[in-house]
């Protein structure tokens, strides 16, 4: 990945996206995740914070608030009406308005889809929510762990005979919820070239997480799911789709799941194949999982990659965070660029021929507010009416 100019203008830096102006309205987890999406393809990202701080989710120093990266930052007290009218106004300039605020609470502010429809009929216009715009629980507090519990997700993972594991916020916020408006949102840009039209978005995270639920429903539905957790083949369940501890504590994985990839497996673990494939299925877990674990803690993890190093035995060191970018695969791909001293992921997917700009470090909440403002349209009247009024930070 090149490198790229901080001190680009915004709009130029190339990318699948670029010339896509989104306004977003700054919230937590999922809301800045999916935006940061758009932002990485190239999009011009102006956000508008508040002027409280949010109570979760940006750490105190804006450098490390990663899903943040690539945004111009507006600061913006929209409990006044001057200040809702300027960003009534962003929203007729933009493609894309983004909001993760309760059901009404924007219609509150004068800036429900409706209003800003009104003014820009190709305004694609994403709702984040936990539970959804209707429903009896769209009014509801909630957080990822309660949408996945909601879904079937939380239940399903597990290890046999203990509770459900909560897995990172990775289902509910970033995949249930970030993934699916990014993608909601491409989809309605692309439904706005045939009509000319845009549309408002239902994104909620319990939907998304259901939606990645849809193979285990058809599993259940057929009778191979077992709603026992930790016995199915892809929950652990299957001893050779687990991991296992080594000699020095640290973990490796393995999921030969199909019998041409686990012979090699049991090969390099000194094993013959033949008298356990077939016989390695949930039935036999318990006498086939003992058996790797003891082979396993004989050597250390860094052993047991040099024992796999080129071998099609589906096996992968577990990695912390703090090891990742060491390993060789992410630095022969770049996937893991240092950024003002931040090793951080790289934008995915990658595109071939508008190639996603290496990300801009995120910004302090207020930096481009005399900038971006004039530039998207407000007029140097309303700017200084908004900054008698304290409205602007």
């Amino acid at each position: 990945m090149e490198k790229q100019d901080r001190h680009d203008e915004p709009g130029q830096r190339g990318g699948p996206l670029a010339g896509l102006k989104v306004l977003e309205f700054a919230g937590v987890g999922p809301t800045p995740m999916g935006t940061m999406l758009l932002a990485d393809m190239g999009a011009e990202v102006v956000t508008i914070d508040r002027t409280e701080p949010i109570e979760l989710g940006s750490p105190k120093t804006p450098g490390f608030d990663l899903i943040r990266r690539n945004r111009l930052l507006v600061k913006m007290d929209l409990k006044q009406t001057e200040a809702q009218a300027c960003a009534l106004e962003l929203a007729s300039k933009a493609d894309v308005l983004i909001e993760g605020f309760r059901p009404g609470v924007m219609e509150r502010l004068g800036l429900g889809p409706e209003v800003c429809r009104a003014r820009n009929r190709g305004l694609v216009y994403a709702r984040m929510t936990g539970w959804g715009q209707t429903g009896p629980l769209a009014d509801r507090a909630g957080h990822d762990l309660n949408y996945i519990a909601l879904s079937g997700a939380l239940h399903a993972i597990g290890r046999e005979g203990g509770p459900p594991a909560p897995p990172l916020n990775l289902i509910g916020d970033f995949g249930g919820g970030a993934l699916y408006m990014a993608v909601g949102v491409l989809a309605a840009l692309h439904a706005r070239q045939q009509t000319g039209e845009g549309q408002v978005i239902d994104v909620a995270m319990v939907d998304g997480a259901l939606s990645l639920m849809t193979a285990f429903f058809g599993g259940y539905a057929s009778g191979r799911l077992s709603l026992q957790r930790g016995t199915n083949v892809v929950d652990g369940g299957a001893p050779y789709y687990d991991v296992y501890q080594c000699a020095d504590g640290e973990y490796v994985s393995v999921a030969p799941i199909e019998s041409r990839f686990r012979r090699e497996l049991y090969e390099k673990l000194g094993l013959d194949p033949d008298s356990l494939i077939g016989k390695d299925g949930p039935a036999e877990r318990h006498a086939v999982k003992p058996k790797l674990a003891e082979i396993f803690r004989q050597r250390t993890r860094a052993e047991w990659c040099k024992v796999f190093e080129g071998s099609d035995a589906c096996f992968a060191p577990v990695l912390s965070v703090a090891e990742t970018a060491q390993h060789p695969h992410h630095v022969a791909r770049g996937s893991l660029p240092v950024i003002d001293g931040i090793a951080q992921p790289a934008p995915a997917p990658r595109f071939a021929g508008t190639p996603s700009p290496l990300p801009r470090p995120p910004r302090r909440s207020g930096t481009d507010t005399e900038t971006v403002l004039p530039r998207w349209g407000i007029d140097a009247a309303t700017l200084d009416r908004l900054r008698s009024l304290k409205a602007l930070q």
